[in-house]
């Protein structure tokens, strides 16, 4: 316990199936269940596409991804990416009870991630997004 590994790769949605793998290979290792994992990789596959698709608005880019396991019941994992500065967490959430046809498009994945995640933290350090979700179980 309190290993972190990690994997950098190009922020395009191609990669999304290297960013699975690698998570989903991470949590099997450690026995997290199986109703957590879903929720965990699902969050993880949200941010990395908002990366992918919006970060280096369209130019090549990078996403680092480290998964810590802190201790015996959780897990944090952390995307670093060096694109334009977006804090996710300054988003209004939408507003789930109005009406499909009423409502703005998108914000959906990381209200997601804000209401399945344990803990969501954002920093920026003038180069770097850097964006932390853990889970317990």
């Amino acid at each position: 316990m309190g290993s972190t590994k990690s994997i950098t790769l190009d922020a395009r949605s191609e990669c999304l199936e290297y960013v699975v793998d690698f998570i989903e290979t991470e949590l099997n290792a450690i026995a997290c269940p199986v109703d957590t994992q879903m929720q965990i990789e699902l969050a993880v596959e949200e941010l990395f596409v908002n990366i992918s698709n919006y970060a280096y608005k369209g130019q090549p880019g990078k996403v680092t991804i480290y998964f810590t396991h802190p201790n015996k019941n959780m897990v944090s994992i952390t995307l670093l990416d060096n694109g334009v500065p977006f804090n996710p967490l300054e988003q209004k959430d939408p507003d789930v009870f109005q009406p499909l046809e009423e409502r703005n498009p998108g914000g959906l994945g990381i209200f997601l991630v804000k209401r399945t995640m344990d803990d969501v933290l954002y920093y920026y350090d003038g180069i770097s997004n850097t964006l932390t979700i853990s889970k317990a179980w």
